[in-house]
Parts: C-alpha cells; sequence; structure tokens
C-alpha cells in the first residue's frame, strides 16, 4: 500500500484522514521552516484526550483523536497499531517519535510518554519531547488568527484549576506552564486550549480547543525543545511514608512504637 493510498482511501475503523500540506506555518511567525523529513513520523499526545498522528516525508498521512481523557492505557497502543497497519508499516519502522510532556495530569502522560520511548527504543531512534501547550499555540498563529497582543493556552487541570502559558503574537512562549485557579491567568489576553469545555465563559470562541497531532508530527521541529521528562506541574498525591508503623499491640490494646536501634538493642516499646 502506498501512502497516497493511505492518504485518500479514509479509514473504516474511525482513524480520521488530513490531505497532505493540511498543516502550514502562517506569515509572521518567529520559527522556520525545518528541512524536509524524510520517512515516518509518530507523533503522541495524552495531556488530555488520546491523540496521534502519522506523517511521511513531512506530511500527514493519518492521524485520530479519541475523546477519553481516562482510558489512556487502554486505548493508546492498539489505536498506534492500527494507524501504522493502515500505512502499511510496523511499528520498528518509524523514523522519528514526537511526544507531548504536558503539563497534564499523571496517569495519562506517563502513559503517553513511556508509549512513546518504548517505540523509540523499538525503531532505534529517539524520542523529541516539547511542551503540548506549545502546539496547541503555534495552531493558532498557523491559523492565521492569533491575537497581536498576545495570548494564553490553558488546558483543564481538574480540582478547579488550568494548566497555562503565556505567548506573545508569533507563537513563543515567554510565561510557564503553570498550574492555578481562572482567575490566576494573565487578564486581558485572549484564552483558548483544550480547557475551554471546563470553562467556557474564560475563553474565546474563535480559538483552537484540541491540539492537533498532526502539527505535532509534522511541526516538532519548530517548537522548542522541552527534553524527556513529564510535565505535571503537581506534586503526585501519592507519596512514600516517611515513618514506619508497628503492627503489634500491647496487653492493653495499643499500638506498639517502634524505636531507633541503638548499640545493637532491639527495642520495641508500648
Amino acid at each position: 500500500m502506498s501512502v497516497d493510498d493511505v492518504t485518500s482511501t479514509g479509514s473504516a475503523t474511525g482513524v480520521a484522514t488530513t490531505a497532505p500540506g493540511a498543516a502550514t506555518t502562517a506569515p509572521g511567525a518567529a520559527t522556520t521552516i525545518p528541512e524536509l523529513v524524510e520517512g515516518w513520523t509518530l507523533a503522541i499526545d495524552t495531556s488530555t484526550d488520546i491523540c496521534m498522528a502519522l506523517a511521511h516525508d513531512g506530511r500527514v498521512v493519518a492521524q485520530e483523536l479519541i475523546a477519553d481523557r481516562r482510558g489512556h492505557a487502554e486505548k493508546l497502543m492498539p489505536a498506534i497499531v492500527e494507524l501504522c497497519a493502515r500505512a502499511g508499516i510496523a511499528l520498528h519502522e518509524v523514523d522519528e517519535v514526537a511526544v507531548g510532556l504536558g503539563p497534564g495530569p499523571f496517569t495519562g502522560l506517563r502513559v503517553g510518554i513511556v508509549t512513546a520511548h518504548t517505540i523509540a527504543s523499538l525503531a532505534g531512534t529517539t524520542m523529541h519531547g516539547v511542551c503540548s501547550l506549545d502546539v496547541v499555540a503555534h495552531q493558532w498563529v498557523a491559523a492565521g488568527g492569533a491575537p497581536k497582543d498576545g495570548f494564553v493556552i490553558a488546558s483543564d487541570a481538574r480540582r478547579k484549576e488550568l494548566y497555562w502559558a503565556r505567548y506573545d503574537a508569533t507563537g513563543a512562549r515567554v510565561d510557564g506552564p503553570h498550574v492555578g485557579a481562572p482567575g490566576d491567568l494573565p487578564q486581558g489576553l485572549p484564552v483558548a486550549g483544550p480547557g475551554r469545555n471546563a470553562y467556557p465563559e474564560v475563553f474565546v470562541d474563535d480559538g483552537p480547543e484540541q491540539l492537533d497531532a498532526g502539527v505535532l508530527a509534522t511541526r516538532w521541529r519548530e517548537l522548542p525543545d522541552a527534553g524527556s521528562d513529564a510535565m505535571y506541574l503537581r506534586k503526585p498525591d501519592a507519596v512514600a511514608p516517611t515513618t514506619r508503623k508497628s503492627t503489634l499491640l500491647s496487653s492493653n490494646g495499643k499500638r506498639l512504637t517502634l524505636k531507633p536501634l541503638t548499640g545493637g538493642d532491639d527495642r520495641v516499646g508500648a
């Protein structure tokens, strides 16, 4: 099966396809057009929903969005396998892997990043991480409608908070990412991004509402390198205990406490 066949036939299993050349950089963008990428690029982002795309020689062949923010572990890998199968390639034939590092919830980010790292290792290539909010900012600038005085991209952080970052008119990040209440966002700047469903009153109507994995697949080189570590921004809910608790009970029913060993003396006290 040729690349043109994959691009034009669509998918009977719900994988969306994008026409060649759909992702372009708008005039006035600060980033420069990179050299043409030869080979297959797989893009993955799980900072919100399950997003993935496959590009060949710098153009999007197929992409898929699964609107599920809690099923990453069960649905991501089967969808990637299906995407590659439709293109007629195996996972080890991927030439480069781009992944969104968030910010986002711990579980979703971890699944996406570990999957990207595993596929990159299998293919003998390197995983390239970018800030997920940067991708959405790039989409707004590339579409030609980004505000000239700058803007904010935000996504739902749950717990009545948003992940957000501030950008200038070219899509360059100038502050963030941060996590905080909607009232903590910079005042007077238009807000767009995946957090619109949670706080529609905060967001404008004409900005991007979803990360486009096709843009991540074809334009990741134009975005700042974010390394490989997930942008959790919050401390984990589960932490290792700092003290030991005894399960022993004294004759009066009180829990026994463990005392430090000193001089080889092993003591248990009430």
